[in-house]
């Protein structure tokens, strides 16, 4: 190794490198990081279409507007599935939704809610009004019901989901009504994308980012077409 004379002067910029080598190594990592960090980030493919929902099933929402997955068309939408007078896994499928509801609202997500009755006799349009202003439901957030035969018609044929029968529960003419607690997504095509829990660390998190992806093929699908 060849060494500099004893009368060798290191140039300035070479003094201050020397001076500051771990602060500039650590610079250029974190540039370095951050120019690669698109090309290594994994970005999941979107769920797969399980089956497709009816189009000719007509219901209204808590404000007697007509509802069907054709009034649906090109909006991404979370259905969860509930009664208003539930004693047991309601209030908890609809608190879920009220969390998703605010995350996709934070986040400025434009992803639509709509929760089916499963009581449509008992649960009228003006129930569900009142329903939803109890619960301190936002826009972006319908509640759905109608003719009974076309309420099971969408849950049962179109979800693929059961409903149970009225089952007494406890005193003073309560009743239960089995169903699931799952939340399905929906594309803007009016297809089911998947089913998912309602536990905020599990279910909610995986459906939240899902919708994002389905949304964002949706986009990608319509300037293919334009």
């Amino acid at each position: 190794m060849v060494q500099p004379p004893e009368d060798y002067v290191p140039p300035p910029w070479l003094v201050w490198l020397r001076k500051h080598i771990y602060v500039v190594a650590g610079i250029m990592g974190v540039v370095t990081i951050t120019a690669l960090r698109p090309r290594l980030r994994h970005v999941p493919e979107p769920p797969p279409v399980m089956f497709q929902l009816p189009a000719d099933v007509a219901l209204v929402d808590q404000h007697g507007q007509p509802f069907s997955t054709a009034t649906m068309a090109g909006k991404v939408w979370v259905a969860g599935f509930v009664f208003t007078s539930c004693p047991s896994t309601c209030p908890a499928v609809t608190r879920a939704m009220g969390e998703l509801r605010a995350r996709f609202d934070r986040m400025q997500v434009p992803v639509e809610m709509v929760s089916f009755t499963v009581d449509p006799a008992k649960d009228t349009p003006e129930v569900l009004r009142v329903y939803a202003e109890q619960a301190g439901v936002s826009e972006h957030w319908r509640f759905v019901t109608g003719d009974p035969k076309a309420v099971r018609a969408m849950v049962r044929d179109g979800f693929r989901l059961g409903i149970g029968e009225r089952e007494p529960k406890g005193d003073a003419g309560m009743y239960d009504i089995a169903h699931s607690t799952k939340l399905a997504l929906v594309d803007g095509d009016g297809a089911v994308r998947g089913f998912y829990d309602i536990e905020p660390d599990a279910g909610l998190d995986e459906i939240f980012h899902r919708a994002q992806h389905v949304l964002a093929e949706g986009i990608a699908a319509s300037k293919g077409r334009s």
